[in-house]
């Protein structure tokens, strides 16, 4: 098995990247909430893997953290949802928005993911509602300083008001975001919820 993998990014390709390691090039296919976190090309990376094993292929599978990769497995062992699906639902929505969609029974947002039905998604929910202990429950990060937060809020809306958006509406959007999202930790995640809710 290949549990953990760290190299240097030398191609993006969504889903896939490549990473080479010690003259050895992988490939290695990602989530998009993955992909939005990875440092530009030709810098080190340290990726959480999974290795799939099947008759007529062998897939590497990578994730930012461990707490994704724990998620894509428990995803899998769902009859009906396989690699492809689970890499699907982690490119459309964060962890812990999963968790959230699973604890308020919310079929809705998991039919609206692609390849999807309600079937599937009536019986994703009730098969990982089981496995919801492990999670734990959503709140902001502790560790997260006011003076962390701030830094992340400015640069959000440095980067939206570069963006052709007034400063007025960049904060609102900002402010709107955290309020509904207070687990948002890094600048990326935050423009990107923000820039969805402005769309």
């Amino acid at each position: 098995m290949i549990g953990q993998i760290k190299g240097r990014i030398i191609e993006k390709s969504p889903p896939e990247i490549l990473v080479e390691v010690g003259g050895i090039t992988y490939e290695v296919l990602v989530p998009m909430s993955t992909l939005y976190k990875l440092p530009d090309l030709g810098e080190p990376v340290h990726l959480h893997t999974h290795f799939s094993v099947r008759e007529d292929a062998q897939t590497l599978y990578g994730f930012i953290d461990a707490k994704t990769k724990k998620m894509f497995r428990s995803l899998v062992r769902i009859n009906g949802v396989g690699p492809k699906m689970a890499l699907g639902i982690l490119s459309g929505m964060s962890v812990d928005d999963l968790v959230q969609t699973i604890q308020n029974n919310d079929s809705e947002s998991m039919v609206r993911m692609p390849g999807i039905g309600k079937k599937t998604a009536e019986r994703l929910i009730i098969e990982m509602r089981d496995k919801l202990s492990e999670w734990s429950s959503i709140e902001a990060d502790p560790d997260l300083s006011l003076v962390s937060r701030s830094t992340i809020m400015k640069d959000a809306e440095i980067a939206m008001i570069s963006l052709g958006y007034k400063p007025q509406q960049a904060a609102r959007a900002i402010a709107q975001v955290l309020k509904t999202n207070p687990e948002i930790s890094d600048s990326e995640e935050l423009i990107r919820f923000s820039l969805k809710s402005m769309a």
